[in-house]
């Protein structure tokens, strides 16, 4: 079996940025990033990852915005998540976000699934934290499902079900496969309550 190659990355969550003492606004931060990401790749990294936070100081609540924004400043650098939030984030609409963005980046989206060791997204979203773990699974399931087929039909506990709805934005060529999908735990609900 032959390795794979070692990957070098950097993310970010997102910090509002301060200069010389001086904190920058959030929208210079956001070109900030950008700026960085661009400089990561000539620097010649292999990924640059933003992460999900929904908290003053953060400027990375929405990261597939962000991600496509910085893959028309780059090239070649894979673009990805520190963390996506998948238990409070509709995975139908998160489907289309970064499908939209693999092709904006000519394949290079990459996404890492959490369940989010900082919970402030669920309240704010109208999710109940007791239901953390079941809405994580559930999600993630129905995630799943448009990568794998054309036509969806999907029912759970915690989201209206869907009928033969079939799959439309975006679409991987057939010889590359499915968008790089990567899934994060966080080892218990009582871990995010603490933070």
């Amino acid at each position: 079996m032959t390795p794979l190659p070692f990957k070098i990355g950097l993310n970010s969550f997102g910090e509002v940025a301060t200069d010389d003492g001086w904190t920058l606004s959030d929208a210079e931060t956001v070109r900030l990033l950008v700026e960085e990401a661009a400089l990561a790749e000539s620097s010649g990294l292999d990924v640059f990852s933003v992460g999900e936070h929904y908290r003053p100081g953060y400027v990375d609540s929405a990261a597939p915005v962000l991600l496509s924004a910085i893959a028309t400043a780059t090239k070649r650098i894979r673009l990805g998540t520190s963390v996506t939030v998948l238990s409070t984030n509709d995975p139908v609409r998160l489907y289309h976000d970064f499908s939209t963005l693999d092709a904006v980046s000519n394949g290079r989206a990459q996404l890492v699934l959490g369940r989010a060791s900082a919970t402030e997204s669920f309240p704010l979203f109208g999710y109940d934290l007791a239901d953390y773990e079941e809405l994580f699974e559930e999600k993630l399931a129905l995630f799943m499902r448009p990568q794998r087929e054309e036509t969806v039909t999907w029912s759970g506990a915690l989201r209206t079900p869907l009928v033969a709805c079939e799959r439309t934005g975006p679409v991987r060529g057939r010889e590359r496969g499915p968008m790089t999908t990567v899934q994060f735990r966080v080892s218990s609900p009582s871990t995010t309550r603490h933070r």
